[in-house]
């Protein structure tokens, strides 16, 4: 598979510097935890920010490659998965608009356990490993923003547990759809999600006919809404909590 790397990165990544830009004054504005900074944080990871278009298909993050760059999401839909060369591949969780990801692995500079992949084309940004050890040197907003994503991922994980127990599969669709929803995790995806049913069933594991059965579902149940390039909940709590009246 390819893969993309940052300024910083390994040549065996196999991608120029050319490909990574700074980030534009816009994208700033994305970034959920930038408001926590002082101005002089502000604007050293202003400074430190790169900005990269990946493609379907490529690598953001490689098991067994050392950490370069604490990574977030500006805009696309990445996947985080294990290495499907060690044994039967396993899709850990969706990455959408907002979320940024892989604070453990950067707190702890060791090298990636995961696979990051781009499902589709993808804006990726990323500030570097001594800019966020830096940040948690002198920032307390920063710090408590940091031991808030670990704590919220580590719930996410114990919910992934639990989902792939359900042997209802309308079930399974709603919970990892909820996940996707996730206001903390994911600040940028709001209440419509830019997602298709390909791409859930990259996520969850099933076919896009039985996917589009779940959420035919999950659309009469009142809890989302199928629209053109997406899918709107309209009751985020009801998606979570969602139980198949049929199975009962």
């Amino acid at each position: 598979m390819p893969s993309i790397s940052f300024p910083s990165a390994s040549r065996a990544s196999g991608v120029s510097v050319a490909r990574s830009r700074g980030i534009l004054p816009e994208e700033l504005s994305g970034i959920p935890w930038l408001d926590r900074l002082d101005a002089v944080e502000r604007a050293r990871v202003a400074d430190d920010l790169r900005v990269v278009r990946v493609q379907p298909g490529e690598l953001v993050c490689r098991v067994g490659r050392p950490v370069t760059y604490w990574f977030g999401v500006i805009e696309g839909l990445l996947k985080m998965s294990n290495d499907s060369a060690l044994g039967m591949p396993i899709t850990f969780t969706g990455l959408p608009p907002g979320g940024w990801f892989g604070e453990g692995t950067v707190l702890k500079r060791e090298a990636y356990r995961y696979n990051i992949q781009a499902l589709r084309k993808s804006l990726v940004t990323g500030i570097t490993v001594d800019t966020f050890h830096w940040l948690l040197d002198r920032s307390i907003g920063f710090n408590r923003y940091v031991m808030m994503q670990l704590n919220e991922r580590l719930g996410q994980f114990i919910a992934a547990r639990e989902i792939d127990r359900l042997g209802n599969v309308n079930e399974r669709v709603a919970r990892s759809l909820g996940a996707l929803f996730h206001p903390v995790l994911y600040p940028g995806v709001g209440d419509l999600l830019r997602i298709t049913q390909q791409e859930l069933g990259y996520l969850v594991g099933l076919s896009r006919q039985r996917v589009n059965e779940a959420l035919q579902a999950l659309q009469a149940a009142g809890v989302i809404r199928i629209e053109y390039g997406g899918l709107r909940v309209l009751d985020l709590d009801a998606l979570r909590g969602y139980r198949d009246a049929q199975a009962a």
